[in-house]
């Protein structure tokens, strides 16, 4: 699909979703100038053209005792299509998996993982990296504070 050539407005109603998805139409029409359905219009264009990908509740891994987070760096032992496709399978489907970037530098992957406790974390490191033949070697490195966690894009500011 293609995507759309965006505009100032189009921008000022993405940077407010992002932040929050559940802002109103009448609130951002409010913000930007625009009627409610005007804003509504260029909602639906941008959830059917993909510039809105998602919209999600991000939950706060603490309070669901997912109290641990992880960045593992993974070289995998050959480079091959089937072997990476394998790979990038096999932790899209681990809940434990939060993100995973296929990196270019001294490793292949760069993950972020989210655990109950070190026992927990454990049982992970097991099944995606010991029981895989294809991984060379991983390194972890433990979270101690986020301190920026997010997925909100920079977005132009409006021209004058």
């Amino acid at each position: 699909m293609r995507t759309p050539p965006l505009d100032d407005l189009d921008h000022a109603i993405l940077d407010r979703l992002q932040r929050d998805s559940r802002t109103i139409a009448e609130s951002i029409a409010a913000d930007v100038g625009l009627s409610a359905a005007a804003v509504q219009r260029r909602i639906k264009r941008l959830r059917e053209s993909g510039v809105i990908a998602r919209e999600v509740a991000v939950l706060n891994p603490k309070a669901l005792g997912q109290a641990m987070t992880f960045v593992v760096e993974v070289e995998m032992e050959r480079e091959r299509s089937e072997v990476l496709d394998a790979f990038r399978y096999q932790v899209d489907a681990d809940p434990n998996v939060q993100q995973c970037y296929y990196v270019t530098g001294a490793y292949d992957f760069v993950l972020i993982v989210i655990a109950r406790d070190m026992e927990d974390f454990e049982e992970f490191t097991q099944r995606t990296f010991f029981d895989n033949a294809n991984v060379r070697r991983f390194t972890t490195s433990i979270v101690m504070r986020p301190v920026k966690v997010g997925l909100t894009l920079p977005l132009p500011t409006k021209r004058t």
